[in-house]
């Protein structure tokens, strides 16, 4: 038992964020109610929505958080990775796979700032990157939990976050 305390990985702070990230992105609401895509696609452009709402959250909060944001994002890209070798794609083609990935979620990132930002263009944002396959309602709806889900992530302490701590709704 002692050995085991003393040789025991610690857990990285970066994949326990990730590991909630992945979690809340899968509810079931984003796919069944809100018609979100349940597909490759649509299960990146829900871990990247989670994504670009914590980035954001810990933004301008120090070194350290900074670091801890660029950690969060490489461990996004090993995942997405190792995701892309997981389902078969080649060697040499992974590399042009991940930085189109990069080049998508950095867009959405772009868009998503831009639009809560601004207060308008978030249903928009939303629509041109998630294509809903449902109803009008399910992009309001959707907006609707990013608003909930920034506002819920600004009153986490950063404190909390940095030990691998974060509640989305």
């Amino acid at each position: 038992m002692f050995l085991k305390r003393i040789f025991a990985r610690k857990p990285i702070v970066a994949e326990s964020l990730y590991g909630a990230i992945v979690a809340s992105a899968r509810q079931e609401k984003f796919y069944a109610q809100w018609g979100v895509p349940d597909t490759v696609d649509g299960r990146f452009d829900m871990i990247s929505l989670h994504l670009f709402l914590l980035l954001d959250r810990l933004k301008g909060e120090g070194a350290a958080v900074e670091k801890l944001r660029q950690n969060l994002t490489d461990t996004f890209f090993e995942d997405m990775d190792r995701s892309l070798r997981e389902m078969g794609v080649g060697d040499l083609t992974v590399g042009k796979k991940v930085r189109k990935m990069a080049e998508a979620f950095y867009g959405r990132v772009k868009a998503y700032a831009a639009a809560l930002t601004s207060g308008s263009g978030l249903e928009d944002a939303l629509r041109r990157n998630i294509h809903p396959v449902k109803a009008e309602a399910s992009v309001e709806a959707l907006a609707a939990w990013v608003r909930t889900a920034q506002s819920e992530l600004q009153s986490q302490p950063v404190a909390a976050i940095m030990t691998g701590r974060v509640q989305f709704p």
